[in-house]
């Protein structure tokens, strides 16, 4: 089972975060963020809070409760995107995407949340 250290560094590289990013946007130093993944230190409550908010998991995910580190479709989809950035046709556009400020990919999400619901919808 993968520790916490190694979850910390899987989404930080899933996301596309170098350790500086990562640092800068949870407010944590580069040296705390290098002992956290390599083991040597674990992050206080505060900080965990701070790495969840960013990395987009949950803290069950992060001290090994669950294997699954998004719980939420939406979020996963951000990930399955990931996934087709070398894709020759579509990579562009999801390089647009995975970029683009937080609320933006927020609405998309919800739109598509709201696009699934009504698939289903219509189905039944």
């Amino acid at each position: 089972m993968p520790t916490l250290g190694e979850r910390i560094k899987y989404l930080r590289e899933l996301k596309g975060f170098s350790q500086k990013d990562l640092s800068q946007k949870t407010n944590l130093t580069v040296v705390q963020l290098s002992r956290y993944e390599t083991n040597h230190r674990k992050p206080d409550p505060d900080a965990l809070g701070r790495l969840v908010d960013v990395l987009g998991t949950s803290a069950d995910y992060l001290i090994g409760m669950t294997k699954k580190p998004f719980t939420d479709f939406t979020k996963d989809l951000d990930i399955t995107l990931y996934s087709y950035l070398e894709h020759p046709v579509h990579g562009a556009f999801l390089r647009e995407y995975l970029n683009a400020p937080d609320q933006l990919k927020d609405q998309t999400r919800q739109f598509l949340k709201f696009i699934i619901e009504q698939s289903r919808t219509n189905k039944a």
